[in-house]
């Protein structure tokens, strides 16, 4: 477990961000999350753009991102993510995270701000994808998506054993629009990588369960287009 010791500076911070957060509030996009079954302990509905830049004028601090996430307002959670320091994330960190996101946006925001930079990046998301409950799974495949485009210098071996552990996802319908956003994301970043989800694709349409079958033809039809094959990353950059 770890311990901070709090500071002065840190909590002037955190009170000056409870403030300023309700100034920026918008009831139509919390509703209209509560229609979309998007529900949190409390939603004050602030865009993620106004989040975003309210985030520019704060320092990245960690123990700052510890304790808005744990107001767990939903606007807290957000910036948590995004003045978080990602050498200074731990897996346990990581891991508490994940299992305490209301739903799906929070794990979003989680892997596409902050986590993916982490050290723990691509052992979390295997880790992740082999995972019992939907939002760790998500999180799993959402990780792999977003390694595919942001960890450019890391080489393609270390992409190939998600193949390994894609299987049983595959035949999750919950998953299935995650599932075919992230693959594709895997395919485009290289030729080698290309290839070898054409194969997984394949094999997809072979199974008996109906998800996988349908997530097999329609990956490969995607993957295999003229268009999608323009935009694979040519080798080198």
């Amino acid at each position: 477990m770890e311990y901070i010791i709090d500071n002065p500076e840190t909590q002037k911070t955190y009170a000056q961000l409870l403030l300023q957060i309700p100034t920026l509030k918008n009831g139509v996009t919390s509703e209209t999350m509560e229609r979309m079954g998007i529900s949190y302990e409390k939603n004050w509905g602030v865009s993620t753009v106004d989040l975003k830049k309210l985030a520019t004028k704060f320092e990245r601090d960690h123990l700052l991102a510890l304790k808005l996430w744990n107001k767990r307002w939903r606007e807290t959670m957000i910036l948590a993510t995004l003045l978080d320091e990602p050498k200074k994330i731990s897996e346990e960190q990581m891991d508490f995270w994940i299992k305490t996101a209301d739903n799906i946006e929070i794990v979003e925001q989680a892997v596409m701000n902050l986590l993916t930079e982490s050290p723990f990046a691509f052992a979390k998301a295997l880790e992740w994808c082999r995972g019992k409950k939907l939002l760790v799974k998500s999180a799993g495949l959402l990780m792999m998506g977003r390694l595919s485009i942001t960890a450019r210098n890391s080489i393609d071996e270390m992409f190939e054993p998600f193949f390994d552990v894609l299987t049983p996802l595959a035949k999750d319908p919950q998953l299935h629009d995650i599932f075919y956003r992230s693959v594709c994301q895997l395919a485009r970043r290289s030729h080698e990588l290309h290839a070898q989800c054409v194969s997984f694709a394949e094999l997809l349409q072979e199974f008996t369960e109906e998800n996988a079958q349908e997530l097999g033809y329609e990956l490969h039809k995607e993957i295999t287009s003229d268009y999608f094959q323009s935009m694979i990353r040519p080798q080198g950059q």
